[in-house]
């Protein structure tokens, strides 16, 4: 399938009150496993790719990759741009035909965030693509919990936000953590569900590899359309390689060593697209269904 906007697929998850699992997408084997346990869940899924990945795999390689992928199944995929922290980043992924961006400026002053967001949506709206921006600041793991706290996204600040800048969805920090390496973290469900009300978009959740699951599912059925996933994809990964590893340590075609690896982190896929609520869902959204983005942006 065409690879298809994002707005569509995120608006009809908040609607349904399910999220769909934005994956990052750091290699081959681990965009085949994303891909093909969405494909066998019938679930729309979102492929992120992060400023790290770029600069890995290049940002060519890594969208082709994707579209190869998408391009071979018949749910909808989204090309996701994830944390992207540059006007020119953002453009040059509209340019490569990622069919949703995201702007990252929780870290610029206020109005600044606002204005950087609302010049990207200028550009990439007329293209039929979509943005999301983040307001407050998903910090990284080790953070204290007054920390956390102190980082949370104003509910009145969001919808502010939201107004001015134009952005399709937002990523908020109400408790989530990046890198996490296990799940225990609680999210605020009532200022989730004050900025869902106040904003009026779908919500995202940075830092999904961290959350309690009842939490999580709490903040779905509050507005959260879209659960990042990252870390936990790596360490399923690392587990698959190092267990072949160390059934043959002497194999010579690292091949042997990268399928289970991909045979691991499909599973972990599959199982977060069911906690989601997203499995079953590819055919039921019939207005987004196989909506390709805007034909602004090159394929």
């Amino acid at each position: 399938m065409t690879l298809v906007s994002g707005r569509g697929v995120l608006e009809h998850a908040r609607e349904a009150r399910y999220a769909v699992g934005a994956f990052n997408a750091d290699n081959m084997e681990v965009v085949q496993a994303i891909v093909e346990a969405a494909q066998e869940e019938r679930a729309p899924v979102i492929l992120q790719v992060s400023v790290p990945t770029i600069r890995y795999a290049g940002l060519a390689m890594a969208a082709a990759m994707i579209k190869t992928a998408a391009a071979q199944v018949d749910i909808p995929v989204v090309l996701h741009l994830d944390h992207g922290d540059t006007f020119e980043l953002n453009v040059g992924c509209l340019d490569e035909g990622f069919t949703s961006l995201m702007f990252d400026g929780s870290a610029r002053p206020y109005e600044e965030n606002v204005a950087e967001t609302a010049r990207i949506v200028a550009r990439a709206h007329p293209a039929g693509v979509p943005v999301e921006a983040e307001l407050g600041c998903v910090l990284q793991a080790g953070a204290t919990p007054a920390e956390v706290a102190a980082a949370m996204t104003d509910p009145d600040q969001a919808a502010d936000f939201v107004r001015r800048s134009g952005c399709d969805s937002l990523a908020v920090a109400v408790g989530s953590v990046h890198a996490m390496r296990e799940s225990r973290a609680e999210l605020d469900i009532d200022r989730v569900r004050a900025i869902s009300l106040r904003t009026g978009v779908p919500l995202v959740l940075h830092g999904g590899s961290g959350i309690r699951e009842e939490s999580l599912l709490a903040a779905i059925k509050e507005g959260v359309a879209k659960v990042n996933v990252g870390t936990w994809l790596k360490q399923g990964f690392v587990l698959g390689m190092s267990r072949a590893m160390a059934e043959a340590p002497g194999e010579a075609d690292f091949r042997r060593y990268l399928a289970p690896a991909r045979d691991e982190v499909r599973e972990r896929v599959r199982a977060k697209i069911r906690l989601l609520g997203s499995a079953g869902r590819a055919d039921s959204g019939d207005g987004w269904r196989g909506r390709p983005a805007g034909e602004g942006n090159r394929r």
